[in-house]
């Protein structure tokens, strides 16, 4: 441009005769770089003493500045103050330092310009940059105008809708998000009122749920109808068309303004949200005051509209998931309530029929005892009646007194298979090879079962092992021998089977164990054991066999013993085919000597040898000493386990051996015999008992024992045993 000015005196005269028709610059369109920027030179009209730069006159612009200018008179030869005028006062001081020299710019400066025939805001960039001749003399400016609008615009809708955004998020209800929106919608837009309305099923009436209002304005909540507002607005809301209302209220039917007028509206914008093809929710901008609303704010209402709705449905979506947890937590808790009550109903069900099993097992029970030992006391009792006769002859004293002994032999075994399904016996285990115990047992049971039952023995190879009571193990086994025996009606073949280094398996509730066991199994190929009959075998006197054919005490028998000894039974049968029993049993190393099993010594003779009984039982402590002092030993009798203590202590010469029972009031005897084995530890002390808990549990801890009933003959035994005892 400075090179143009200098290139000859031409322009410099038409500038200085104020020649503005023509010039040889041609249409600034065709400058390369502002064919979408409007640009105008400005130059001094007192060119090239200038005092005061505020009318400089416009003297080129090209035809982009046409449209910033609107409806203006046109600009060339005006000066430019005239021009901006609305905007000199701002706009002043830059224009002057761009013609003092001094390159200057503004951005964004707003602007109300005509457009279409109506005024609008608009923004525009100004660049001032000083014009200067070939002496460096500025006898002008360029002013390069750009319009930023869109910019601004989209920048101001950015922002907004991300401020609402923002303060949407943090809203925990809808009516919290309505009132934000309404009130940064009615603030940005700076309206008189903002409301959002939801719409009822029929489409027509609706509630204003939440609203905006500018100070002096009146509120909008409540109900309405679309159809009040008039046909327009019912056709265009419904077919998701705004419904859009500048300032002339006239156009409406006279009902239709009224309404408007009655709730304080002069212009306003309402825009439908249709979702499923059905008219959902309204929002709606009003000012008081005549407005013509922009594309702007119908196309902001337009998108706050569906933000707003879309934040309605995530708190309610929200809502709906905490309702649904809160309602899944009370169901929860129902449910755990229910299924506690439910359990402990259970539980007391399984009580109370556990409590009715005990109770028709003890019945059974008793029922049994009484009457096997009814038919034991019944053959005492006639035998003792025929020993009182005074003219029995010698024989049948001695038929009737062998009776009378093999009937209580018969009691005591009956009450020693009691304790054994109770465990409560008083086992006396030893280690032994339970090979060649087997072995006698089925050679015994070979010989007396006869020539159509057939014993198959299978042993291990190496020998194997037990720690259990022999004389308890032997009932058990031909127990369940007698059984298969039976289950085939004898005939047939039984097999015995012994299998070391066993692991027991789970059974009747309780965890497998490692072992290892020594595992005895009676196979027959009898009838077989119902399924539903199989959890009752072990029960005390209950039995398949035909009345009188059996005690039902066998495999109660088996059962005690083997959980006693630390082991256990399994049973498993097929209707038809057969039963197998695995009775389980602790399985140990060898010992380094095996006691000898001498046949057992006459009874000796009491020798005048000084024996303390301790018995609380009159009958039988009375029974006992007069049966020792028969045997030729000296007695002194305790009733109780204090007492003896205080004999033991003032007895000058001190005794031989101390014969005591076990469960005695106050001391029992196994604390007793503790005691001496302490103070006393070379005084000899049998044991006896017809049961003991402290005994079943903890075993004789070392002392001699001897099971009641007893006779004469195994006490003089026993105490001739320990008496000749180092």
């Amino acid at each position: 441009m400075a090179k143009w000015l200098d290139g000859g005196g031409l322009m410099a005269a038409r500038i200085r005769n104020h020649d503005w028709a023509s010039t040889p610059l041609g249409p600034l369109e065709n400058w390369p770089g502002v064919l979408k920027t409007s640009v105008a030179l400005c130059l001094a009209s007192r060119f090239p003493q200038a005092v005061l730069w505020g009318d400089a006159l416009i003297t080129l612009h090209n035809d982009a500045f046409s449209e910033i200018l609107g409806s203006k008179p046109t600009a060339l030869g005006r000066p430019f103050s005239d021009v901006w005028q609305e905007a000199w006062s701002n706009i002043r001081h830059l224009a002057q330092r761009a013609l003092d020299g001094e390159a200057v710019y503004i951005e964004d400066f707003p602007l109300t310009i005509e457009r279409h025939g109506s005024p609008e805001r608009a923004y525009f960039t100004f660049c001032y940059s000083p014009v200067r001749d070939h002496d460096g003399t500025v006898v002008g400016m360029l002013d390069t105008v750009t319009e930023t609008t869109a910019s601004v615009v989209a920048n101001r809708r950015l922002n907004f809708l991300d401020s609402l955004g923002r303060a949407a998020a943090n809203a925990t209800d809808p009516e919290r998000i309505m009132a934000t929106t309404t009130r940064l919608l009615g603030e940005h837009l700076q309206l008189s009122s903002c409301a959002y309305a939801v719409m009822e099923p029929d489409e027509d009436a609706f509630t204003i749920c939440g609203d905006w209002v500018a100070p002096g304005s009146p509120r909008l909540i409540g109900q309405y109808r679309l159809a009040d507002f008039g046909v327009l607005a019912v056709s265009r809301l419904r077919a998701g068309l705004a419904l859009v209302i500048d300032d002339n209220l006239s156009q409406l039917p006279a009902r239709e303004s009224a309404t408007f007028q009655a709730i304080g509206i002069t212009a306003t914008i309402c825009m439908p949200l249709i979702k499923e093809g059905r008219l959902t929710a309204l929002m709606a901008i009003h000012d008081k005051h005549p407005r013509v609303w922009t594309d702007y704010e119908q196309t902001l209402i337009g998108e706050v509209t569906e933000r707003c709705w879309a934040h309605i449905q995530r708190v309610q979506a929200n809502a709906e998931v905490r309702e649904a947890l809160t309602a899944l937590e009370a169901l929860n808790a129902t449910l755990e309530q229910r299924v506690e009550q439910r359990t402990s109903q259970l539980l007391h069900t399984e009580a109370v029929l556990r409590q009715t099993q005990k109770l028709e097992a003890i019945g059974q029970l008793t029922g049994g005892v009484a009457h096997d030992f009814n038919n034991l006391l019944t053959i005492i009792r006639s035998s003792i009646h025929f020993l009182q006769r005074p003219d029995l002859d010698e024989n049948r004293r001695s038929r009737y007194l062998k009776t009378v002994s093999d009937t209580v032999d018969r009691g005591a075994k009956l009450t020693g298979q009691l304790l054994a399904f109770a465990r409560r016996q008083a086992l006396s285990p030893q280690v032994f090879e339970a090979g060649p115990r087997l072995e006698a047992m089925a050679d015994m049971l070979g010989t007396a079962a006869g020539a159509r039952i057939q014993v198959r023995l299978a042993l291990p190879e190496a020998p194997c092992h037990v720690h259990a009571d022999l004389g308890q193990l032997e009932t058990a086994v031909i127990n369940l021998m007698i059984n298969g025996r039976d289950a085939m009606a004898g005939a047939g073949t039984l097999h015995l089977r012994l299998e070391a280094d066993q692991s027991m398996p789970a059974l009747r509730g309780q965890p497998p164990q490692a072992g290892p066991f020594a595992a005895i199994s009676v196979i027959d190929g009898g009838v077989g054991i119902a399924p539903h009959l199989l959890e009752r075998i072990f029960d005390p006197f209950f039995t398949t066999k035909a009345a009188g054919q059996g005690t039902g005490l066998g495999l109660s028998q088996v059962f005690g013993f083997a959980k006693q000894s630390g082991g256990d039974v399994q049973v498993s049968s097929i209707e038809g085919q057969g039963t197998t029993f695995t009775l389980y049993l602790p399985q140990v190393s060898p010992p380094d000597v095996e006691a000898s099993s001498a046949a057992p010594s006459p009874a000796p003779g009491g020798e005048r040898r000084h024996i303390l009984v301790v018995e609380d039982n009159p009958d039988v402590g009375s029974f006992t000493a007069q049966i020792l002092r028969d045997h030729g030993y000296r007695i002194s009798w305790a009733i109780s386990a204090e007492d003896a203590l205080m004999q033991i202590a003032a007895e000058q010469d001190g005794f031989d051996a101390v014969f005591s029972d076990v469960v005695m009031p106050g001391m029992g005897g196994l604390a007793l015999a503790r005691e001496l084995r302490r103070s006393q530890p070379r005084l000899p002390v049998i044991l006896t008992s017809g049961y003991s808990e402290a005994i079943a549990e903890g075993g004789h801890q070392g002392f001699a024992f001897l099971a009641k009933p007893y006779s004469a003959e195994q006490v003089c035994r026993m105490l001739g045993d320990v008496l000749d005892t180092p």
